[in-house]
């Protein structure tokens, strides 16, 4: 029987990519994100591999979230996988010239709207006994660097919570992972740098930097792994990185 999984962010990046993997292997899918436009155009396409629906809402807002998952057709809403890959990292500056609205957009979105989401799906996975959890971390949460101490408290967070969630989920049969991926070359730094399209491809400037189809591989391989194993924490850098700020370039 085939399994369903809901994604947040799915209209870009890794999101995109692990819609498009899951496609690929039969699972069913839940498509969640803010721009209706794009989940539409994602859906028409992949719905002629698997059945596709589409949710749209803000996983800041939690009413949002709740009225949003709990209008799934009934056809969806036994949740087998839910990849929480929703989020964003905004501007990157010393803590004393930080901006409280980049520090309340990194704060609800990547912890709070991951609370939300995990809130409205985690019942009916232990009511059913069993369910997958991937939650999209950084190595920003494994070590912090100089200029982005919130947006790496928020991952360091997603650390944190997936690890209690396996704590406390593993009891009811749901398995959690946790992937952290290095410099990954999506519209990651666009947002960052706030649509300076020269500053953000600098980033990725000199070096073979990671695909989102290389995490979303990963996030597969961890939703089809055997049903005795845990695929539990995972770190994915570019070959040229050694740690979040430290990359090789030609």
């Amino acid at each position: 029987m085939s399994r369903t999984a809901l994604i947040t962010g799915a209209t870009s990046g890794i999101g995109k990519a692990t819609a498009e993997a899951f496609a690929n292997s039969g699972i069913n899918l839940i498509l969640c994100g803010r721009r209706q436009d794009r989940l539409t155009e994602l859906a028409a396409i992949l719905g002629k591999q698997v059945k596709t629906t589409t949710l749209l809402f803000d996983v800041r807002d939690s009413a949002e979230v709740i009225n949003a998952v709990a209008s799934l057709p009934e056809a969806f809403q036994d949740i087998d996988i839910l990849v929480n890959n929703a989020g964003n990292a905004h501007g990157m500056s010393p803590i004393q010239e930080g901006d409280f609205a980049d520090w309340d957009a990194m704060m609800d979105g990547n912890v709070k709207g991951l609370l939300y989401v995990s809130k409205a799906v985690i019942a009916g996975m232990i009511q059913r006994g069993k369910g997958h959890i991937v939650n999209l971390s950084s190595v920003a949460g494994k070590q912090t660097y100089a200029n982005g101490a919130v947006y790496c408290a928020s991952k360091k967070a997603v650390e944190a919570i997936s690890e209690g969630m396996r704590l406390d989920l593993t009891q009811h049969g749901i398995k959690v992972t946790n992937i952290a991926p290095g410099a990954v070359e999506t519209e990651f730094s666009l947002v960052r740098f706030k649509g300076d399209e020269s500053r953000a491809a600098k980033v990725y400037e000199g070096f073979d930097a990671l695909r989102a189809e290389d995490i979303a591989d990963t996030i597969l391989y961890a939703v089809k792994a055997p049903a005795h194993v845990t695929i539990a924490d995972v770190t994915i850098y570019a070959a040229a990185q050694a740690a979040p700020t430290t990359v090789y370039r030609k």
